[in-house]
């Protein structure tokens, strides 16, 4: 459908695209795996380790707070654990790509904020996300940091698609399932 010439430029773009977002990123987050003049393919990975020690946050715990930036989370901790993978697709414009990379710039200063001890280490706006909207319009509020910080850490927060549900402990959600099927005489 796009042909040799359509497909090669599709995929020039794609590599561009994640070039670019890595430049941007590559201050404040490693990225693993680029070649010898430090660029990477059509899509580049975050190395989240280093947070776990300096500020008891998980990579998880950033999927989970880009949600609150209105964004679904990228792959993660795969191929490489405890790491997000970054693919821009050759569709995304510059302005989409650039809410990315302010997204998780401004995450990382939340980071860096938690390990200056400006924000606790265990209710914070990253170990608490995602924050529904329910959450944040909710009468009492006792987290130690702002509505505003929880639900609209940036301006266009305002008009995101929120999540319907806050965050779920996976683990124990793996080993406990709850069935909530009618009974089997319902299927009789």
């Amino acid at each position: 459908m796009m042909g040799h010439t359509g497909l090669k430029k599709a995929s020039q773009v794609a590599i561009l695209n994640a070039n670019y977002m890595a430049k941007r990123l590559e201050g404040e987050y490693r990225i693993v795996y680029k070649d010898e003049q430090g660029l990477v393919a059509h899509e580049f990975i975050l190395d989240c380790k280093r947070f776990k020690k300096t500020a008891g946050i998980e990579v998880v715990d950033i999927a989970k707070r880009l949600m609150d930036y209105g964004f679904h989370s990228p792959t993660m901790s795969w191929p490489v654990h405890d790491c997000l993978m970054i693919e821009p697709t050759e569709s995304e414009d510059k302005g989409e790509m650039d809410r990315l990379v302010d997204a998780l710039l401004a995450i990382r200063e939340e980071i860096a904020m938690i390990e200056r001890g400006e924000l606790d280490r265990e209710r914070n706006p990253l170990k608490m996300a995602p924050h529904t909207l329910a959450k944040v319009a909710a009468n009492n509020w006792e987290l130690p940091y702002s509505r505003e910080i929880a639900g609209f850490p940036k301006p266009w927060c305002h008009h995101k698609l929120w999540p319907s549900v806050g965050r779920v402990d996976d683990q124990y959600g793996d080993r406990n399932l709850v069935c909530t099927c009618p009974p089997i005489e319902d299927y009789q």
